[in-house]
């Protein structure tokens, strides 16, 4: 599997999650308690033997080159290859002052120079706010002997947002005969965005589009490059996937987590997501805990009553608190006689003695990050 190179797109600021990327890029929010979302994009491709992973970034990635650092807790610190942050110096002189990537082929544009020096004959390319557990490497071997141009990964059906969704029609040897971008109703297979392509064509492409002026993978490389005769291969996917552009479908797939069968999909034995290492203590339970159908991370304490929830590491739950249907990220203190329902507490978050705060599983109440509430 050393013949496959790794992109991952975490330019995005992802405006429609609001308070949860003020202080961070998408990729780097926090999801199930002790990982960040781009830690399943860095996971998949170790674990399919890939050695070379850039990270395309653009604004807001303090918080991501503080969690992913040179690489090291996925095997990615090396002296030749390994892990690259790959910022937008090359692309500052081309727009104005503070624009973002208007697109991926804008991305990719951005930093042709890395794209030339790939060692690798193919490279995958995916965004990293994709929380799923996919077979790389089944993937890859499909992609060598179907003979595709390009092979993109889909699953079945999603729940979210046909808007924010890219669809592929197919014949029946699983080759793309339409594609629907962003439409108002699902219209075939939902791609996840992950495409495996030849280093080669991927470069020719990126030539075309820049010449162009097309920015738009969707538009410029999958419409334009199927009405032109590019064979787009399906890989189907049958496991958890979902990708995380909104505050009530963070939410959702949030609790979804809780689903012992979704933890068996997402969280493989034989493909395991790794993380930061934290070295944290255990979780300490009072005398008067409770804590029910919740994942509680490392380093908590836990004196009042959890339920339904998820919480990251060094969250307190005081002593007559009541926690519901919420999602605590790291050092959020809910002192004592506070309730909280349906709501999603940032880092650092205090919330007072008796408050009570309450959103609703369509709309969560988002309190941002160091609010004392």
């Amino acid at each position: 599997m050393r013949n496959l190179h790794g992109i991952i797109f975490a330019y995005r600021e992802s405006p429609e999650l609001r308070e949860l990327v003020r202080v961070r890029n998408g990729c780097s929010v926090p999801y199930g308690g002790r990982y960040r979302l781009v830690d399943f994009s860095l996971s998949n491709l170790v674990n399919a033997g890939v050695t070379d992973i850039g990270l395309i970034v653009h604004a807001s990635y303090q918080s991501l080159l503080d969690h992913v650092g040179s690489g090291k807790d996925w095997n990615l610190s090396r002296k030749h290859g390994g892990l690259r942050i790959l910022p937008p110096f090359s692309y500052a002189g081309k727009h104005k002052v503070g624009s973002q990537y208007r697109g991926r082929m804008d991305a990719l544009a951005g930093v042709y120079s890395y794209l030339q020096n790939i060692r690798q004959d193919y490279v995958l390319l995916t965004f990293g706010d994709l929380a799923a557990n996919l077979p790389i490497e089944e993937a890859f071997q499909q992609h060598l002997k179907s003979g595709a141009d390009i092979t993109a990964i889909c699953v079945p059906t999603t729940s979210a947002d046909p808007r924010m969704t890219n669809y592929i029609s197919v014949d029946d040897n699983n080759y793309a005969t339409d594609i629907a971008i962003h439409p108002m109703e699902p219209m075939g297979k939902v791609s996840l965005e992950t495409y495996i392509i030849s280093r080669s064509l991927l470069l020719s492409l990126v030539d075309r589009c820049a010449a162009h002026d097309v920015y738009s993978f969707s538009h410029g490389v999958l419409l334009g490059g199927l009405n032109e005769g590019l064979k787009i291969g399906v890989f189907d996917f049958d496991g958890y996937a979902a990708r995380i552009q909104t505050v009530p479908g963070y939410f959702m797939r949030s609790m979804q987590l809780l689903d012992p069968a979704v933890q068996a999909s997402l969280f493989l034995p034989d493909r395991p997501v790794k993380t930061k290492d934290q070295s944290n203590p255990s979780t300490y339970y009072g005398p008067e805990a409770r804590s029910v159908n919740s994942l509680i991370s490392d380093g908590c304490i836990i004196d009042g009553t959890v339920i339904n929830s998820i919480l990251s590491r060094g969250v307190r739950v005081e002593k007559g608190a009541v926690v519901e249907n919420c999602i605590l990220m790291q050092r959020t203190t809910v002192q004592a006689g506070a309730t909280l329902r349906y709501t999603i507490a940032d880092k650092n978050v205090r919330v007072c003695p008796g408050r009570m705060l309450m959103g609703h599983g369509t709309y969560p109440l988002v309190i941002a990050k160091d609010e004392v509430v």
